[in-house]
């Protein structure tokens, strides 16, 4: 009698995220930017261009999180997934403005600025993805982008205390991404899961998703120091 094979184990949610976390992660010296204002030399204005840029980036990417927990509404772990980065957005925005009022932004000022388009291409490919992606997919490409941009916060949060003088309402925003976020993490693992057990999730999609995400997200700080 002829033997067969036996099947491949199938990866679980931790190791294909660990693995997209891995095999997407920027170069160390891709971000310039951040490079300089970790050593105090960027100059202090290109943190109101950042505070100016991300209130459009945030407002943007709360309707793409909202656009996919509503297509994800029959696999209920991936839309919980979305709608907690949903939230997450709404707090990140009122974190902001703390480094707007440091800045001397005016509400003027914040509703008339003319967004820069290389700021703004990461939330215009969110929300393509938002509106032609799988949502599992896509949250595979997001949780490795996660973690990159949160690595950047933990920088830049540390450089403005240490070299700008900043007060910690202005921190506040970078210090929220740069905290763990567990809840995040544990919704993650299980709308990859659910997307892995349902066939949904394809790893080699998601990684060419993440891969634009973090190209856009290098050319995003690119953009803020002009």
């Amino acid at each position: 009698m002829a033997r067969t094979a036996p099947d491949a184990p199938r990866p679980t949610a931790a190791a294909v995220l660990d693995d997209a976390v891995r095999a997407l992660a920027p170069d160390s010296a891709a971000n310039p930017l951040v490079a300089q204002i970790e050593a105090g030399a960027a100059p202090r204005t290109v943190f109101a261009t950042f505070a100016l840029e991300q209130h459009q980036v945030i407002a943007a990417d709360r309707v793409s999180f909202q656009h996919l927990a509503r297509r994800a509404d029959g696999d209920p772990p991936v839309a919980d997934f979305y709608d907690l980065l949903a939230q997450g957005e709404t707090l990140a925005l009122k974190r902001l403005a703390g480094l707007a009022d440091a800045c001397e932004l005016t509400a003027r000022e914040i509703a008339e600025y003319r967004p820069r388009p290389g700021c703004q291409a990461y939330p215009s490919y969110a929300a393509r993805l938002a509106l032609s992606g799988d949502p599992a997919d896509v949250a595979i490409a997001l949780t490795a982008n996660f973690a990159a941009w949160g690595g950047y916060c933990t920088v830049v949060g540390t450089a403005m205390r240490d070299h700008y003088g900043f007060p910690e309402a202005a921190c506040a925003f970078f210090g929220f991404f740069a905290e763990p976020a567990p809840a995040v993490e544990e919704k993650a693992r299980a709308a990859v899961q659910h997307g892995l057990d349902t066939g949904q999730a394809r790893p080699p999609t998601a990684h060419r998703y993440g891969r634009l995400l973090q190209a856009y997200e290098l050319m995003f700080w690119d953009s803020v120091a002009g």
